[in-house]
């Protein structure tokens, strides 16, 4: 839900959203408040980030979590995680160009973030890949640039490749300890496997 009902500037965004008690993404200028998130996006949210963190450590590249704004034109976003390399803007409160953008998809987010964020986001210069990750089934979607924004599906069992870091991750590791249909009968399935081939 849009509030205030008034548009704002950014720069009168930027001044409020510092004394805010919650966040909000600012869009065509109106303000939405940001929405609770569950157990599972919260997961799957730190798992991927602390993957990438971990796999990018002796780059340039920084993941940034979603506390940290991104700012596209005159709107403002919170992506879930996103891998900055090359920062062309100096302040503090928000980045300009993301390599990646990876969000966590829920009911409430689930149209914005495929649609109008997603390609406001794929006119940034600098990004590479825009990433949507189930959170109650074990699916990702991955956009490439490099394929003009065809999408890539990957599953339970897939490893996901990150072109344009030289790094891919287990899909498994991104929704470790998550709890969904998927997870669990893929690890049912792994521990059945596991006693078959037991000597």
């Amino acid at each position: 839900m849009a509030f205030p009902l008034h548009r704002i500037s950014p720069e009168e965004y930027l001044r409020n959203e510092l004394l805010a008690d919650t966040k909000h993404q600012l869009v065509d200028g109106m303000l939405y408040r940001m929405p609770d998130v569950s157990a599972n996006h919260n997961l799957i949210a730190g798992n991927i980030a602390c993957e990438l963190k971990q796999q990018l450590k002796d780059t340039p590249c920084k993941t940034l979590i979603s506390a940290m704004k991104l700012r596209v034109a005159d709107d403002f976003f919170y992506p879930d995680v996103m891998v900055v390399c090359n920062e062309d803007n100096a302040d503090p409160y928000y980045k300009t160009a993301p390599t990646i953008i990876i969000e966590v998809l829920s009911k409430t987010t689930r149209k914005f973030d495929q649609t109008l964020k997603r390609l406001r986001c794929q006119n940034i210069p600098s990004l590479q890949e825009y990433v949507l990750i189930e959170q109650d089934k074990g699916e990702i979607q991955l956009f490439s640039r490099a394929h003009n924004w065809q999408s890539f599906y990957y599953y339970l069992g897939d490893q996901i490749s990150f072109a344009s870091l030289g790094i891919s991750i287990a899909v498994e590791d991104i929704y470790e300890r998550v709890d969904n249909e998927d997870v669990l009968n893929f690890l049912q399935q792994k521990q059945q496997e596991a006693s078959w081939s037991a000597p």
